[in-house]
């Protein structure tokens, strides 16, 4: 064995001699997300920093190619985060390259109110105009009914999340876009793994974004990726995420079409160098080889994962049902959910409020949080942008008030599940036992 098997070596007994603390209800806290990391995975970012991959290179090419087959696209272009992979996909929508398609500062994007900011910055950060639509109670997602309510005469795009990696009915809404000649662009942070009529999600869009933040279904730390199956719309990514630059070389590279000083774009001189030509307004979004490395060594497991997430989900939604006062998620019909989150809101008739159960639950190391931003624009960063509501936000103001999710990542064991699941239930059902008190010795029982 050289040095460098040796090391290796040492770091996979170094992570195998971390001692894993057993599970003490009500003193081990239960995350409701976090990454899954295992010795191959410390290897690898290892083995990548040995080698200095300190930028993005033939680690980052290679996961690109591996990540896109997997989803099944064409191309896939690493980000540095998920929020800059939901940037990169908008802008890329501005370029001259989509000619009288393209979207212009004024447009209107379809979204939804409750979700994420970073889903709906980038329509703000392009001079873009919202439209937001509500959602439906059961799946937390908008409806076919709801975009086509909300079109109008500018409106060019729909960009929505599958939220808590429930789809969205994605087949509908994607027609819906062809038939009006709007862009439609897939937010799968949460829902990498997931099926609507049993086809990937993130497949349907002109792009789809994915996030590699701890909290996904799998990580690379931070980081990010858009999706296509579109040549030019890659090309475009590409360029927005290096700089701008016109030329497609990777860093290190040259020369590779043959064109790098016999050729005059805009109004530079004949044979200026082509790697110092830009032709987008665009920024240095891009990862690293060390985490691309991390992110090979997970997408070995990403099955095992999403299959945990679901079982995990399936064991609460089961271990609940039938509870009082609390609404349960259900699955988008026709669909096969990678669930990132499992939802519970309060209902109308509960006699406790959400924070109420909330903080009852994270006394006990159970953590939750809210259906994300709940509605948007009650937050003050949007409180005066220009935008289009498209009917009520009822449902989106209710789950602000009244939501909120736990894990399903699969760190969580069934042990935790049963502990959450018992948890639950003790606290509405003391909530019961209260309430037949309190008829049992009303004035009309006396009597």
């Amino acid at each position: 064995m050289n040095d460098r098997d040796n090391l290796l070596t040492i770091v996979r007994r170094f992570h195998n001699s971390q001692t894993e603390h057993p599970f003490v209800a009500g003193v081990t806290e239960i995350q409701s997300s976090g990454a899954c990391l295992n010795d191959d995975d410390r290897v690898a970012v290892v083995e990548a920093a040995l080698d200095m991959r300190i930028a993005a290179g033939i680690l980052a090419h290679r996961f690109e190619n591996e990540f896109a087959r997997k989803i099944g696209l064409r191309k896939a272009r690493l980000t540095n985060s998920g929020s800059s992979a939901n940037l990169l996909a908008v802008t890329a929508l501005t370029a001259p390259e989509f000619e009288d398609a393209r979207l212009r500062p004024g447009d209107e994007v379809i979204t939804a109110a409750a979700g994420f900011p970073t889903t709906v910055n980038p329509i703000l950060q392009n001079g873009l105009k919202p439209v937001f639509v509500d959602i439906d109670s059961a799946t937390y997602n908008t409806t076919p009914e709801a975009v086509a309510a909300a079109i109008g005469p500018r409106t060019r795009a729909v960009v929505l999340a599958h939220t808590l990696g429930n789809p969205f009915p994605v087949a509908e809404i994607s027609a819906l876009c062809a038939e009006h000649g709007m862009f439609l662009i897939e937010d799968n942070c949460d829902a990498v793994g997931s099926t609507y009529q049993l086809r990937a999600t993130g497949t349907f869009g002109d792009l789809a974004t994915v996030s590699f933040y701890p909290a996904h279904h799998l990580t690379t730390g931070e980081g990010g990726c858009v999706l296509t199956n579109n040549l030019t719309t890659a090309r475009v990514v590409k360029s927005l995420r290096d700089w701008g630059r016109d030329c497609w070389c990777e860093p290190g590279e040259s020369n590779k079409c043959g064109k790098r000083f016999n050729q005059q774009l805009g109004g530079l001189p004949y044979g200026y160098d082509h790697k110092y030509i830009y032709s987008h307004i665009g920024y240095n979004l891009k990862t690293t080889d060390i985490q691309a490395a991390l992110g090979l060594s997970q997408l070995a497991r990403l099955d095992d994962f999403c299959a945990r997430r679901r079982h995990n989900w399936r064991r609460l939604r089961e271990g609940l049902d039938g509870i009082d006062h609390l609404r349960l998620p259900e699955p988008t019909s026709h669909s096969d959910p990678s669930w990132f989150g499992f939802a519970l809101t309060v209902l109308p008739d509960a006699p406790f409020g959400r924070i109420d159960i909330v903080n009852f639950l994270e006394g006990r190391k159970i953590a939750t949080r809210g259906l994300f931003a709940g509605n948007l624009l009650h937050h003050p960063a949007y409180s005066n942008i220009e935008c289009r509501i498209s009917g009520s936000l009822a449902a989106s103001d209710y789950v602000a008030d009244n939501t909120f999710w736990v894990g399903v990542y699969p760190g969580i064991t069934d042990e935790m599940t049963d502990y959450m699941i018992a948890s639950v239930r003790e606290y509405v059902s003391g909530y019961q036992r209260s309430r037949v008190r309190l008829v049992a010795t009303s004035p009309e029982d006396k009597r």
